[in-house]
């Protein structure tokens, strides 16, 4: 097993629990994609994508039907995907990825909840190098074999496939997302999510009042309805 195995383990527990801030994140993607790609998931492969992690979220139908309706308003705002870096208490890297329809109030929320939990945020590409830029697809085992199936994916850029519980997971590098998806549907598997990862190259241990210290600045940011991921090097 490799880092994006352990990487994802460790995330299970953690911060994505919350169905309603899951089903905000998934309408933005979707309203993002209709904007970029138009409103036929069956010619928009992101839209395709985001309807797929909708069902994977137990996203009611009317919310995702809703959602796509609402992204072909012209009045409806745009989304603009914005990253932030810096570092939390005792040295840990974070890095946030937002979709916000006003860029001077995100920068303002996120500067103030380092500012208030000790943290420091710093410039476009200071923790950034700190972590791998993956995509990552989860389909059916069903009666598939994992090493047949990650032969023939290494070719679309895949770089890690292993079995989750009942599922097969599917990692490569950021820019192989478009052909693996399409050498997925291509062979008719059902794709039940994908999405991006940030995998940190190194992780650090803190003891446990440490990580209260970073989880204070982590709770801020995940709760702010403009942050739509949240990565770091704490292990």
């Amino acid at each position: 097993m490799g880092r994006a195995f352990e990487y994802r383990k460790a995330r299970k527990m953690a911060r994505w629990d919350k169905m309603a801030k899951a089903f905000t994140r998934i309408g933005k993607d979707i309203v993002i994609a209709v904007k970029s790609g138009g409103s036929d998931p069956e010619t928009n492969a992101s839209l395709r994508a985001c309807i797929q992690n909708a069902r994977a979220a137990n996203m009611p139908k009317d919310n995702v039907e809703r959602a796509i309706k609402r992204a072909t308003d012209k009045d409806t705002s745009d989304y603009k995907e914005a990253t932030f870096e810096g570092y939390a208490p005792h040295g840990i890297a974070v890095f946030i990825e937002t979709a916000t329809d006003n860029n001077q109030r995100t920068v303002a929320n996120i500067r103030s909840y380092f500012n208030k939990c000790n943290g420091s945020l710093g410039t476009n590409g200071s923790v950034a190098f700190m972590f791998d830029h993956n995509c990552h697809f989860k389909i059916n085992k069903g009666e598939l074999d994992p090493e047949e199936l990650e032969l023939e994916l290494i070719d679309f850029g895949a770089e890690e496939v292993f079995v989750d519980e009942e599922d097969i997971m599917i990692y490569g590098a950021f820019g192989s997302f478009g052909a693996i998806q399409g050498a997925l549907e291509a062979k008719g598997l059902e794709i039940i999510s994908s999405g991006f990862e940030r995998i940190p190259n190194v992780t650090k241990k803190l003891t446990e009042e440490q990580m209260a210290d970073v989880d204070k600045l982590l709770e801020k940011i995940e709760d702010d309805d403009d942050v739509q991921n949240v990565f770091t090097t704490m292990a």
